[in-house]
């Protein structure tokens, strides 16, 4: 049996297979397989109980249909617990661990220096994750260290442009009318869905893009949508759309840094902006929420960020900066609560990060956390932990679902933990806060 060890989500996993383990390579975010000395009756373990541990039995944990030994979610389940009941590893047998097999993504490139972070899923016997700065995405055999399969996105200019390419953190995945799939956003802001058996690219799935080499099914280019209506977009005439450039290099950039979320048939997309890294410009694309349907890669929905005129929350961007200046993305991960039909949001700061004179105004929904409807995305309720932000406080996890006992009552509740050093707990359904604030 193999123990895997990520470094993000701090999970670690033993898998039964066949043969023996092998070495094998290791990449930055997926480090070396080990395995037990001694026989163990449980073969799957899970070491790390998350950072809202303060609940004994999280809410979403995996459902009664999906095999506690799995981990379909980067978070371990919708609602980001990152917790499990196995108890395979211990204080006691730890010290026992050895390497088994070692898989390893630098090769992977085009950098083989770059960081690349991420999760790995386990589904049905199979490892899911990214690996390099493209995000490959990998099919590995727990038991053997074995890779199954890959799928590299095609080059493009809007590759080149990016930032933050090798933060992807992981990949989603969903039961699709009884197959198995696989979703990433690519740092060139592409959505996939991919046969989790195969790695193919879904038939009669999303649109096809008009590119060389792209796939005609499986695909969604995500930047139409998410410009589709904005002002400057609307106005721009120097030229159509090109599908390898992306948005125009005096509007912005975007990029994704996080997997999407699949919550009950619908497929939800953060995204990830330019202006955290490279304060250049005042100009910037908002960071809406995009949604698909999980079955046929067809938009659903988009939310606004920076609302619009006659949208809640317009009033809160004065100088009309709403019209022109964005980011206010989420880039860290999203959780759920599928029994609710919500899908909570973390956000980042509006453009500048560190300076906001040109954007007076609360400014929401920057720097927020955002239960919207999965179905609709109509928004349930907010809370914006930080005012006009000018500090770069953006919320940086996912929001951890929980049910705890509050009072002497079983509440259900939701925690965003962020960079104050505060965490801020709210009924996950209305939003009301637990303990004042």
């Amino acid at each position: 049996h193999a123990v895997v060890r990520a470094e993000e989500g701090g999970h670690n996993w033993d898998f039964p297979g066949k043969g023996e383990p092998k070495e094998g390579w290791h990449m930055n975010g997926l480090v070396p397989l080990s395995h037990l000395k001694g026989e163990l009756r449980s073969w799957l373990a899970v070491l790390i109980l998350g950072s809202a541990s303060i609940a004994q039995d999280p809410l979403v944990a995996q459902g009664p249909e999906i095999p506690l030994e799995e981990w379909r979610y980067i978070g371990g389940d919708a609602g980001h617990t990152r917790y499990s009941s196995l108890d395979q590893i211990n204080a006691d047998n730890f010290e026992s661990l050895e390497v088994a097999w070692i898989w390893r993504g630098d090769n992977y490139g085009p950098n083989r220096l770059a960081v690349s972070r991420s999760t790995p899923l386990y589904v049905n016997g199979l490892m899911y994750t990214v690996a390099g700065e493209r995000r490959t995405v990998v099919a590995i055999d727990p038991a053997t260290g074995e890779t199954i399969w890959t799928f590299r996105e095609p080059h493009t200019t809007r590759f080149d442009r990016g930032m933050r390419n090798g933060y992807g953190k992981g990949v989603a995945y969903a039961d699709v009318d009884g197959r198995g799939v696989i979703y990433i956003s690519s740092p060139a802001f592409f959505l996939y869905a991919l046969d989790a058996k195969t790695g193919l690219p879904l038939e009669d799935w999303g649109a096809s893009v008009p590119l060389t080499d792209f796939p005609q099914t499986g695909v969604r280019d995500l930047l139409p949508d998410l410009l589709r209506g904005w002002g400057p977009w609307e106005r721009w005439d120097s030229g159509l759309y090109d599908p390898d450039f992306g948005i125009p290099r005096e509007l912005g950039h975007i990029t994704s840094s996080s997997p999407p979320i699949v919550v009950n048939g619908v497929v939800v997309v953060g995204n990830s902006a330019e202006q955290g890294y490279n304060q250049t410009r005042i100009e910037m694309v908002p960071g809406d929420i995009l949604a698909y349907d999980a079955r046929t890669g067809d938009h659903v929905w988009k939310f606004h960020v920076i609302p619009r005129p006659g949208e809640f929350g317009h009033e809160t961007w004065e100088n009309d900066a709403w019209e022109w200046t964005g980011d206010v993305s989420s880039w860290a991960p999203m959780s759920a609560d599928p029994e609710r039909g919500l899908v909570y949001i973390p956000t980042n700061p509006p453009t500048i990060d560190f300076y906001g004179g040109f954007r007076p105004g609360d400014g929401l929904f920057g720097t927020s956390v955002i239960a919207l409807d999965v179905q609709t995305g109509e928004r349930a309720w907010h809370f914006q932990t930080v005012h006009h932000d000018i500090w770069n406080f953006d919320n940086p996890t996912a929001p951890v679902v929980l049910d705890v006992l509050v009072d002497g009552e079983l509440t259900p509740i939701v925690v965003q933990t962020t960079k104050q050093g505060w965490a801020y707990t709210f009924n996950r359904q209305t939003g009301q806060p637990i303990w004042p604030i």
